[in-house]
């Protein structure tokens, strides 16, 4: 998470030095007004209010030593929507207390706190209501494990719901036998979550957290357009019934490092491409669909299902498909529901 602390007093900046420390990565980086930043080394800036814009799309997370006001009044112009803002925390500069005040759960703001608590002792103190209930919160959870949040309509619905009684949840994984508060293991009813990588809708209004755990391993001609091998491999996860959400990274191999079409899909799908050589495909266990000609061209006689394995590290869920000269395999990490 890149981190960006604000502070405008002698006593914000010796615990924006000590904030940085404790939290102890190379992503924390402190601001101030050119007077403070002068002073101990920080970013300066002329006006930080002027500035605010940037500070607010280039970092995931800003943390104000200051009153909750400044933080507010500063950030007011730059508010876009849940899923788009960043964390914002608000700290006295006596560490007592640490507040998020922005983006709680998908910006992953309450989970900051409750870190800064650990390392600080400023006490946490978390406002949204699934939280101040002990009840299921439904975007952070999804945000922590890496889960794409099908809408986010249904996922206010069901915040909301989730507050004044219990909503059913299944998943295509093992659940725990202890679930959180405010959900029970069932598999139909009007309003419910489901938790895997499938288009499934066992409910009638049903919230799909999707993780991002699948490989696609693409193989094509050379010079095909980035239209026919998006089409492919959307056409192949439609017909496997996978959500495309699932995706976290495409791969292949090295000699399409290059491949224009494979590389704008890979863009489009919002992932990266990783790449193998012939010889480290090769060296991926278990039965594959080989291919004489492919391994007389490329080295390796399949590519798309060895570099799925490969780049996911688990199973194959969907082997080679081709469909206009491009060829789709995918496989799956393992993964597990924890709460």
């Amino acid at each position: 998470m890149k981190t960006a602390i604000l502070c405008f007093s002698d006593a914000g900046a010796a615990l924006a030095r000590r904030l940085r420390d404790a939290l102890d990565d190379d992503c924390t980086e402190i601001h101030s007004t050119e007077k403070f930043a002068v002073k101990y080394g920080f970013i300066p800036h002329t006006s930080v209010k002027a500035d605010m814009g940037g500070l607010f799309s280039a970092y995931d997370a800003l943390i104000f030593i200051s009153a909750a006001g400044i933080a507010v009044r500063e950030i007011a112009p730059h508010l876009k929507s849940k899923t788009e803002d960043p964390a914002v925390l608000v700290m006295d500069d006596g560490s007592k207390y640490v507040i998020p005040i922005l983006s709680g759960h998908i910006g992953g703001a309450n989970a900051l706190a409750r870190k800064i608590e650990a390392l600080t002792g400023a006490k946490a103190v978390v406002t949204t209501a699934t939280d101040g209930a002990g009840r299921f919160s439904c975007d952070a959870w999804a945000t922590e494990h890496n889960c794409a949040i099908s809408s986010i309509r249904l996922a206010k619905e069901v915040s909301a719901a989730i507050l004044t009684r219990e909503i059913p949840v299944f998943a295509e994984f093992p659940l725990p036998e202890t679930l959180p508060g405010g959900l029970f293991s069932c598999a139909s009813g009007e309003l419910g979550i489901y938790i895997g990588i499938r288009t499934a809708s066992p409910f009638e209004k049903t919230l799909r957290l999707i993780p991002r755990i699948v490989t696609l391993g693409v193989g094509c001609r050379k010079g095909t357009p980035e239209e026919t091998v998006t089409g492919a491999v959307n056409a192949i996860l439609q017909q496997n019934g996978i959500d495309p959400q699932s995706v976290k990274r495409v791969a292949s191999i090295d000699v399409k490092k290059e491949e224009p079409g494979l590389l704008a899909c890979a863009e489009k799908l919002g992932v990266t491409a990783y790449f193998y050589t012939a010889e480290e495909l090769d060296a991926v266990p278990g039965e594959f669909h080989e291919s004489e000609f492919v391994r007389q061209t490329v080295g390796v006689g399949s590519v798309c299902e060895r570099a799925a394995v490969k780049s996911a590290g688990g199973k194959l869920i969907i082997p080679k498909t081709a469909t206009d000269g491009v060829t789709v395999a995918a496989a799956m990490e393992d993964w597990s529901v924890v709460f």
